[in-house]
């Protein structure tokens, strides 16, 4: 074992291709001492000292606090300041700022540490429960108790707990804390996404499938479409029902994007994770591709496609109203291309919201 991953996992993600499911595991291998990739929950921060505060996190739209949703680890092989490497994705729980391809309420930071640091040891992690517990966020700075970033802030009556911002501390207070405070703080809550370790596997033998025969595939994808269409019947991505979006978007047969992007998860409904760095994004519609990416504020660089996080994952945030609820088509992440070193502090990157978006959606919307 190594970074929390066997050999064959860490390889995956140095090659095209690779996809993402989630599984439910143990909370201490999701913690920073293992180099978990994870959804939901606080983030398992790399670099343990200079993390994301209010400041870096708040919504464009409502200046709240975006909530930590998932985090890949994605060393560099061939960068030696990037031996560990991890992308974190945040957004704003706010449903009203989840706006039809728009990114301001989303935030991707990118932290890597060259293998001899500050805050892990050089060799491999030993998989126990107690291994190393001081490798700790707490043991550098001082994290929201509600949400994990940095919070300088502490409740002003007991001085135990901190928090990143009042909305916090006023959650919090209403959910516990006004009876326990002075105690230690209580590290679960539900004002985060429910957490999962993510795992991958290589999708070289999916892709050379697909090549054989994608045209006859997209072919038999337009005809089952229509099909549906005409029965009144259809299935989602996950072969549920499907919501007015989708619907549309399956009638028209114009939109090639979408069938093939029905047929590169068909396979695999259930990926919520699709990583292919240096390759091209799977996008769900032909309509609001991304089409300039900004360079690395850090170094002018080129950014270039890193992975994109599909739909499905929706299926695991503990949503409970499916009709105002966060939604996306794809969320696609853009690095950037050197790597450049962050200079001890986490890197924004950019990402793009593309989103299925039908005429009664826009009218609503309006």
């Amino acid at each position: 074992m190594y970074v929390g991953m066997c050999d064959d996992v860490q390889l995956s993600l140095r090659r095209a291709r690779v996809r993402g499911f989630v599984e439910k595991c143990e909370s201490w291998r999701l913690t920073s001492r293992f180099f978990p990739s994870k959804v939901g929950g606080k983030p398992a921060w790399l670099e343990l000292k200079n993390i994301p505060g209010k400041s870096d996190l708040e919504c464009e739209y409502c200046n709240e606090v975006c909530v930590f949703l998932c985090q890949i680890y994605a060393p560099y092989e061939e960068n030696v300041d990037a031996f560990h490497r991890t992308i974190y994705i945040f957004i704003c729980k706010n449903v009203d700022c989840c706006r039809p391809n728009q990114n301001g309420n989303l935030k991707v930071f990118r932290s890597q540490l060259s293998r001899v640091n500050s805050f892990y040891p050089s060799e491999p992690p030993v998989e126990q429960k107690n291994w190393r517990t001081d490798i700790d966020v707490s043991q550098w700075t001082k994290t929201c108790c509600i949400c994990g970033i940095a919070a300088p802030s502490h409740c002003a009556k007991c001085k135990v707990v901190n928090y990143c911002c009042r909305v916090h501390q006023v959650y919090d207070w209403k959910n516990g804390h006004k009876h326990t405070c002075g105690a230690e703080a209580n590290s679960d809550n539900n004002f985060l996404f429910p957490e999962y370790e993510i795992v991958v596997e290589s999708d070289d033998s999916v892709k050379d499938n697909m090549e054989q025969d994608d045209f006859e595939r997209e072919q038999r994808e337009i005809k089952k479409y229509n099909a549906m269409i005409k029965n009144g019947k259809a299935g989602s991505l996950q072969h549920e029902d499907v919501n007015d979006d989708l619907l549309q978007m399956a009638s028209d047969e114009k939109d090639e994007i979408f069938v093939e992007f029905r047929m590169g998860i068909d396979n695999y409904p259930d990926q919520i994770l699709r990583y292919d760095r240096g390759g091209k994004v799977l996008y769900i519609s032909q309509q609001n591709k991304i089409a300039d990416v900004p360079k690395c504020p850090e170094c002018n660089s080129d950014r270039q496609f890193e992975f994109q996080i599909m739909p499905q994952l929706l299926n695991y945030l503990g949503l409970n109203d499916i009709v105002k609820c966060l939604d996306w088509g794809i969320l696609a992440v853009f690095t950037c291309k050197q790597s450049c070193a962050p200079n001890d502090t986490y890197i924004r990157e950019y990402i793009w919201k593309q989103d299925i978006v039908t005429d009664s959606r826009i009218n609503q919307d309006a």
